[in-house]
């Protein structure tokens, strides 16, 4: 875990994030996982959804992000592997297909239709790119095709406006907990 000033920090015209801000969770996150008293276990969503102001001079995004990569895998191992000791690997693999069968009827909607759509005037992910991503997470379910969790936490979506956009927030939140599957898989 990290410690303080273990992440480069970017040059004073960049944006890092805030220095403070990632040391308090990174703390944190390392009191947790080592199990210290009073320490809540992280949830590897939890992590996944760590964020940070943006400053001149703070912490290199892409280090820290990589970092808490490296922190959602760890969590989520662990989880899997107390779930396993107390339950078995039986439950383990039928609580992971009950939490993939809640993302199938989304992905069994037509495409152009699997997500809200923002506002005539407002922007959100190029819907037919987030509907090629998610034609790639059916062929993962129904015919073993490799998809990655780092996959899906990296992708890119161009933005579009109005009815050719699905809105962000949404889409996010659904890749979250696919990327949630993928790593109880691995």
């Amino acid at each position: 875990m990290a410690a303080k000033g273990m992440f480069s920090r970017v040059s004073v015209f960049k944006l890092g994030y805030e220095r403070e801000g990632v040391e308090e969770f990174f703390s944190y996150a390392r009191h947790a996982y080592e199990n210290q008293a009073g320490a809540q276990q992280l949830d590897p969503m939890e992590v996944r959804r760590a964020n940070f102001d943006l400053v001149h001079r703070g912490y290199s995004p892409v280090e820290v992000d990589a970092a808490l990569d490296r922190l959602e895998v760890a969590f989520a191992v662990r989880g899997r592997e107390q779930f396993v000791r107390t339950q078995g690997q039986d439950a383990w693999m039928r609580d992971l297909a009950d939490r993939a069968q809640a993302l199938y009827p989304r992905l069994r909607r037509p495409a152009g239709e699997r997500f809200a759509h923002p506002g005539a005037m407002s922007a959100g992910y190029d819907a037919s790119e987030v509907d090629a991503t998610l034609d790639r997470l059916i062929a993962f379910f129904d015919k073993g095709e490799q998809v990655t969790p780092d996959e899906l936490r990296n992708v890119m979506f161009k933005r579009k406006k109005g009815r050719k956009a699905y809105s962000e927030a949404v889409v996010d939140a659904y890749l979250a907990r696919a990327v949630d599957i993928l790593l109880g898989a691995t």
